[in-house]
């Protein structure tokens, strides 16, 4: 077994800092220029009246609390209602209850 001498860590040199730094902003300057440029802004930081149809429930705190509102009681109706999705299909929508009574009925009895 050799006796290993221990070595002091070489310093970092102030050059090799300075060159990664340089490289790692050689990388972002074209990402920042080709990528970045092209991104559309965010749709809460436009103007509500700016924004397309389908963006306009981003505008401002109280559109997407409404439009949230809306989708919920949606939501709600659609769970607690009876609606043909698909009628040549025979593809029907049923309340959540009365989906689980029938897949009980179905699959429980099945053993």
């Amino acid at each position: 077994m050799s006796d290993l001498i221990p070595t002091k860590p070489r310093p970092v040199s102030l050059v090799a800092v300075l060159a990664i730094l340089g490289c790692f902003a050689l990388f972002l300057v074209p990402v920042r220029l080709l990528y970045l440029r092209h991104l559309p802004p965010a749709p809460q930081n436009e103007a509500p009246e700016a924004l397309s149809k389908d963006l306009a429930w981003k505008a401002t705190p109280g559109d997407r609390r409404d439009y949230l509102a809306a989708l919920v009681a949606k939501q709600e109706k659609q769970a607690s209602s009876y609606a043909w999705v698909d009628r040549k299909a025979g593809i029907v929508q049923v309340p959540v209850d009365r989906a689980m009574e029938l897949i009980v009925q179905q699959y429980g009895t099945a053993k």
